[in-house]
């Protein structure tokens, strides 16, 4: 027996697997991006490769001007990086990961505790994403603030359209959800 279960509702009505596992695989994509990240930077590191030129040379790579102070501030953390700096990034990155992996398995199994972790890691990341368009508005800026509202609210209408479903018929049955 599985410890989640779900109503007869919800199994019944309206079919949120396909949007779910969109979710799911958008979640684990997010993790496989911060794994290749933190891969990456494990491998400048081993290597004995200066992180001051190697944030130079991305400057470089993505067109942003050296004295801008967004430039400044990347060339000095990593002219500032220590062993124990490097640990807890490393860590960081780790941790970040296996939270995406976990929510995209449970939104993938329609979990509805993964549901409420992407609402509230979704919903963590709006005042961030507003802040950084006023500071600099870009097409990309937008589109992941686009993005992530999609997404925050689209599950807030799975979680909503199960109570719903619970609403309608209070006595409505628990079954288990099988593994």
């Amino acid at each position: 027996m599985s410890s989640s279960y779900h109503t007869v509702e919800r199994l019944g009505s309206r079919d949120h697997r396909r949007g779910l596992r969109a979710v799911a695989v958008l979640e684990a994509v997010k993790g496989l991006l911060a794994l290749l990240a933190g891969f990456g930077f494990f491998e400048l590191i081993r290597h004995n490769v200066d992180l001051a030129d190697v944030a130079l040379d991305v400057l470089y790579f993505l067109h942003i001007d050296p004295d801008r102070r967004i430039a400044h501030a990347l060339l000095h953390a990593a002219e500032r990086m220590s062993d124990t700096s490097i640990l807890t990034v490393l860590t960081i990155v780790c941790l970040y990961a296996t939270l995406r992996f976990a929510e995209g398995y449970g939104l993938w199994r329609q979990r509805v505790w993964a549901e409420w972790l992407a609402i509230a890691s979704g919903a963590a990341y709006l005042p961030f994403e507003l802040y950084k368009l006023v500071r600099h508005p870009t097409a990309f800026h937008w589109a992941v603030l686009f993005i992530n509202i999609g997404v925050v609210v689209y599950i807030g209408w799975v979680r909503w359209d199960d109570v719903k479903g619970r609403i309608r018929s209070p006595h409505a049955a628990w079954v288990p959800h099988g593994d």
